[in-house]
């Protein structure tokens, strides 16, 4: 479901590579997403390029994956959403906690300045 693309010295950059979140597949992205978290300790630059359709269940399962990487200080980026996805991300005020990028690279450049 996540795929690592590229890994930087603060960051990984991973993919996600299903193209329908929601609630049957919320609980493995976050245990994943988690363990990613665990075994990196970077900023994780998640590309959701590949999804077409998120629901509630999966924003939760991501805001609750930022949480505990906030409390290991880390962070999680979103970049390629979909047009009609960022618009619901902005609708429910998602983009207000999370960064997000049209591109991995621009995603990446902006991580290393931190």
């Amino acid at each position: 479901m996540i795929n690592i693309s590229n890994q930087g010295p603060k960051f990984i950059t991973a993919e996600v590579t299903i193209t329908e979140a929601n609630l049957s597949n919320s609980d493995e992205f976050k245990a994943e997403l988690v363990k990613l978290l665990d075994e990196h300790n970077k900023i994780i630059i998640l590309d959701l390029q590949e999804l077409k359709y998120v629901d509630s269940a999966f924003l939760g399962a991501l805001v609750s994956a930022l949480k505990y990487a906030i409390s290991l200080k880390l962070d999680i980026v979103l970049v390629g959403l979909r047009s009609d996805i960022r618009d619901l991300i902005k609708l429910i005020r998602l983009d207000k906690v999370f960064k997000i990028y049209n591109y991995a690279e621009e995603a990446q450049f902006a991580v290393n300045k931190f």
